[in-house]
């Protein structure tokens, strides 16, 4: 059994005659373009790209030190802190803790600089007629 849209092949509502709604894609398309080529939106990507690239390679090197250090150096993970906790169950606990401190600097990144060069986006964005 086949299926197909009955209004596949016509216009704007089903009608026959009407436009397709392509007629108006290269216009947006090209605002669009126009919107990805200027500095505000220049400026809001290199902004994320600058903290985004350094913080998941910082998280990375922190999370992989864990298994690295558990197997180049055991008897220094398995160093008694308290009782029977020891290095590795500390550095494993603190992993959960750097995220959550990772997360807060982004917040606090995002309310300062990213979204205010966001809303710059968007009002180019408007002034362009570009709509989402």
């Amino acid at each position: 059994m086949e299926t197909r849209n009955p209004t596949a092949g016509r216009g704007v509502r089903g009608d026959p005659d009407g436009p397709t709604g392509t007629e108006g894609a290269p216009i947006a398309t090209s605002r669009w373009d126009a919107l990805a080529t200027s500095a505000e939106f220049r400026r809001l990507i290199t902004a994320k790209r600058n903290f985004i690239i350094p913080a998941v390679a910082f998280f990375l090197v922190y999370y992989f030190a864990l298994p690295l250090s558990n197997g180049l150096a055991p008897s220094l993970m398995n160093t008694k802190v308290i009782g029977n906790i020891n290095l590795a169950y500390l550095f494993a606990l603190s992993e959960f803790v750097m995220a959550w401190i990772l997360a807060a600097v982004y917040i606090r990144r995002a309310n300062r600089v990213f979204d205010p060069l966001a809303a710059a986006v968007r009002r180019l964005a408007e002034r362009m007629g570009v709509r989402a």
